[in-house]
């Protein structure tokens, strides 16, 4: 099977060679074995909504005089279900932009619905390897959620010892194995995760809206500080 990755670019207007990577998968799961359709509406319905909104506000900031200065790379990809191909055809094959040039990954795959374990305290999102690679990254993005949105940070599946490794199953692991800086943003895994009742009816809008804010703004803030996000550990 032949698919496609698609990728825009909005130039930097001071670091136009520096690139931050805004991440979602454009793929699903597809039809099961008895015709039935898996939706995907969170997984990567929310990620792909959420990376054209953010994609949609860089573009009318530039176009009212508020260009980024580095360059912002929209990069919605194809394969992820079946093994991160198309991320790991850009990192590993032909990546566009180049990779020592690229100052991080921020990828969003599954912000729009609620993990049954957070029930009640709904208003968070988990964050996965902000702090693998840049201490300056997570301190970044900690500032940023203080200042614009104050969304819980959860870490909870950021703990090496984790047994999901959610770490190293979405579209980040490979700009992370590069040594690329990156932060995963997930709502977690649900009970319609990968079946045919993940549809948009289910989707909680306010709170994909919020937590589409929060990278947003951390986008905004990588791509406009002085010094490029600084790597002080190594991939693991």
């Amino acid at each position: 099977v032949q698919s496609e990755n698609v990728v825009a670019v909005i130039k930097g207007s001071e670091k136009p060679d520096e690139y931050l990577v805004i991440s979602s998968h454009l793929d699903h799961i597809g039809i099961t074995a008895d015709g039935e359709i898996n939706n995907g509406a969170d997984d990567d319905g929310s990620g792909t909504v959420a990376l054209l909104e953010i994609a949609e506000a860089f573009k009318k900031a530039s176009d009212a005089g508020q260009r980024p200065k580095r360059s912002i790379v929209f990069l919605h990809v194809t394969g992820e279900e079946k093994g991160l191909l198309g991320s790991r055809y850009y990192t590993d094959v032909e990546p566009i932009f180049p990779l020592d040039k690229t100052v991080a990954n921020l990828n969003i795959d599954m912000i729009g619905r609620i993990d049954p374990k957070r029930t009640g305290r709904e208003n968070y999102i988990y964050l996965i390897g902000s702090d693998k690679l840049s201490t300056d990254l997570h301190e970044l993005s900690e500032k940023v959620n203080n200042k614009y949105t104050n969304v819980e940070l959860d870490y909870t599946f950021n703990d090496e010892n984790d047994p999901n490794r959610f770490y190293y199953r979405s579209d980040h692991y490979n700009f992370a194995k590069n040594n690329i800086p990156i932060i995963f943003y997930f709502n977690g895994t649900h009970e319609d995760y990968h079946r045919p009742g993940d549809t948009a009816d289910k989707i909680n809008y306010d709170l994909l809206e919020n937590r589409t804010r929060l990278i947003f703004h951390t986008a905004w803030e990588i791509a406009n500080r002085g010094q490029r996000v600084m790597v002080d550990k190594v991939s693991k």
